[in-house]
């Protein structure tokens, strides 16, 4: 697990997901540990806490996403990047990291009570 959550860290620092040599930390600074900014200037959250809170309804997409549809959403769109397969090892290790970022957050489902 400890060698997945490395790799995912080293791949959100990489730019080899996206093009124009920006990584995941281009958006979301301190390896996703601080608050961010997008490029338009908009402020976002840290992403501690964030894995947490998968899957829930993306208002945007009109469906319920899991937090590997949130990551390939950041690499297409954010780094326009060619999305991950979803059993494949990268998307695995970025799981596995921004879940360690989570450790011992609650969890928040949605609606659910």
């Amino acid at each position: 697990m400890q060698a997945a959550i490395h790799e995912g860290g080293q791949l959100f620092a990489a730019a080899s997901l996206g093009v124009g040599g920006n990584s995941c930390m281009t958006c979301h600074r301190g390896g996703g540990r601080v608050d961010g900014m997008l490029p338009n200037g908009k402020q976002i959250p840290s992403l501690i806490g964030a894995a947490a809170s998968f899957p829930r309804y993306n208002e945007r997409a009109g469906k319920v996403i899991t937090l590997g549809m949130q990551v390939n959403s950041c690499i297409t769109n954010g780094l326009h990047g060619m999305p991950l397969s979803y059993d494949g090892s990268k998307m695995v290790a970025l799981v596995s990291y921004l879940t360690a970022l989570s450790q011992e957050k609650p969890i928040d489902l949605q609606g659910v009570k």
